[in-house]
């Protein structure tokens, strides 16, 4: 292996602001949930070396979701831009981020997807763009549906996008969730409510931005991401 030592990452049950892997109210974690403490490998000098980011250049082309077809996608078309920072408050540039979601009827273009709801012909649902020297970002889309998820009886998930955030390779990656502001259905949404500290999951809430909001054409949000460090133990 290596002369470096394995650093061993406990369950966040065991306290503080962080998710919880095992939230029972999620049923999936049940088993997705680790039934023993993480254990970290020593890295290798392949893991940062490669893979590059997909097959082609990141075009400012794909930032804009409502663009990607012939015709304009359904909803409301909003702006989501903000910042991507490090733990010093200073803005990490050139940071590649990927965004996912539902369209404006609640529906995502994946086959495993069987919510009856219509799927939308000019709306893919995925988009990417490069932070800029001040670790600003910038998308286009549409705001996405509320859709049914089969967790609970009437479960619903409140509107959201994933986003990717990618460091210096794929394994340094951060994917989490956006969420609008003044949800109804927070607080019955186990994924939203495992993450324990109440002032931790509002910044998982976008903030109306009336400076990038679009005269007649879109309205603001701004989501900035804080990189920070995950806690580790380090093994006796």
């Amino acid at each position: 292996m290596s002369d470096r030592r394995l650093v061993r990452v406990e369950d966040s049950d065991r306290g503080g602001r962080e998710p919880r892997y095992l939230h029972p109210e999620y049923r999936s974690s049940v088993k997705r949930a680790p039934a023993a403490p993480l254990v970290l490998l020593p890295e290798a000098l392949a893991d940062r070396t490669g893979p590059v980011f997909g097959t082609g250049d990141v075009a400012a082309a794909d930032a804009d979701l409502t663009a990607q077809h012939d015709g304009d996608p359904l909803g409301e078309r909003i702006v989501v831009s903000g910042r991507v920072l490090g733990s010093d408050g200073r803005g990490v540039p050139g940071t590649l981020l990927e965004i996912w979601q539902a369209n404006a009827a609640g529906r995502y273009r994946h086959g495993s997807d069987r919510h009856p709801a219509p799927l939308d012909p000019n709306f893919t649902g995925a988009g990417r763009c490069l932070t800029d020297a001040d670790g600003r970002y910038r998308f286009v889309t549409v705001k996405p549906g509320a859709y049914p998820w089969r967790n609970h009886p009437n479960a619903w998930r409140p509107a959201h996008i994933h986003l990717s955030v990618f460091g210096r390779a794929f394994i340094d990656r951060l994917v989490t969730q956006m969420y609008f502001p003044g949800d109804p259905l927070f607080e019955f949404d186990p994924i939203f409510q495992s993450v324990r500290d109440p002032a931790a999951r509002q910044r998982l809430v976008s903030a109306f931005d009336w400076e990038t909001t679009a005269p007649e054409w879109a309205l603001g949000y701004r989501f900035d991401i804080v990189l920070g460090s995950t806690p580790i133990e380090e093994s006796p």
